[in-house]
């Protein structure tokens, strides 16, 4: 296996930041549901996020470096340089007992018989052989994106989401969920070492614009046009929303930018539920309209520049 650091792309004095941000570019890049069937890519992936697994745990990351732990998160056996001296074996400081001395070899041997196990392993004892313990280490948390469209993350719903094991899962899409929340799947990240936990799947929720609802906070907007004719002698009309159409009343006389309250009608969460406010926006004919232009000149109108004036415009 590569260096790690190479896996992904990243110099070993990098910042946690960075190696963050090069594995969360190469996992969007090498996902699997953007690369079906190319087990090539499944394989890159699988590399990536174990040598992120490593280099993105701060404890896991210091042994690697310090040489404790392969590339796999095995533990190394320690490395024998230079001759006996009087101060220990090789270069180490200290003197040590036989118990010490069974230590540093059962990192490259197996000793069978009966004994007892020495102080510095972390081993156990199996049919008279000692075999080494991985540490156990929850797995990776491997992130994900799905994207949903208005209408959904105001009404709530399921997802069926590609993890890169080539399993499926669904997931609910909790209703008032906001562009940019995270789902957390418990146990669907990547295995766990020396039988940890498995890491989580952390699903990122991106919300599609919608081409007239906007959303602020609770509450759901809507530019409405309406006609002349509707804003001078009002009426009842059907209105959109993100749950069916309503029928609402215009009142009459009701100027562009009226902004008639739907109350309860915005988006609904566990804490707390919003309104639609629905913007009127008077909108002239299409085409020229003779017959419109005959009666507002018999009316007379209004003096715009009264009404300019009032409004502080003149």
């Amino acid at each position: 296996m590569r260096n790690l650091y190479s896996i992904l792309g990243v110099e070993q004095k990098a910042s946690e930041a960075d190696i963050k941000k090069a594995y969360r570019s190469l996992a969007k890049e090498l996902h699997p549901d953007l690369n079906k069937n190319d087990q090539r890519i499944a394989d890159r992936f699988k590399e990536v996020s174990a040598a992120y697994s490593i280099l993105g745990d701060k404890s896991q990351r210091g042994k690697y470096d310090r040489g404790e732990i392969d590339e796999n998160g095995n533990e190394k056996a320690p490395n024998f340089g230079g001759g006996f001296g009087r101060g220990g074996f090789g270069n180490r400081q200290r003197e040590f007992d036989m118990d010490d001395a069974e230590s540093v070899f059962s990192e490259f041997f197996r000793f069978t018989g009966a004994g007892k196990t020495s102080r510095g392993t972390r081993g156990r004892r199996a049919n008279g052989n000692r075999t080494q313990q991985a540490p156990k280490s929850k797995g990776l948390d491997i992130s994900y994106e799905v994207t949903v469209g208005f209408e959904e993350s105001i009404n709530g719903g399921t997802r069926r989401l590609s993890l890169n094991d080539g399993r499926s899962v669904d997931i609910k899409v909790p209703a008032g969920i906001k562009n940019g929340q995270v789902i957390r799947l418990s146990g669907q990240g990547g295995p766990g070492l020396g039988k940890g936990p498995s890491g989580d799947a952390l699903v990122e929720v991106r919300v599609a614009t919608h081409p007239y609802f906007k959303r602020d906070g609770n509450d759901i907007h809507l530019d409405l046009p309406i006609s002349i004719d509707e804003a001078i002698l009002g009426g009842d009309i059907q209105v959109p929303t993100p749950r069916g159409k309503l029928t609402v009343r215009i009142p009459r006389n009701s100027s562009s930018g009226t902004r008639l309250r739907l109350k309860g009608k915005g988006v609904e969460t566990k804490s707390a539920t919003g309104n639609m406010y629905v913007a009127l926006k008077i909108m002239a004919p299409p085409k020229r309209d003779t017959k419109l232009e005959k009666a507002i000149k018999e009316w007379g109108g209004q003096d715009g520049d009264s009404l300019r004036k009032k409004a502080g415009l003149s």
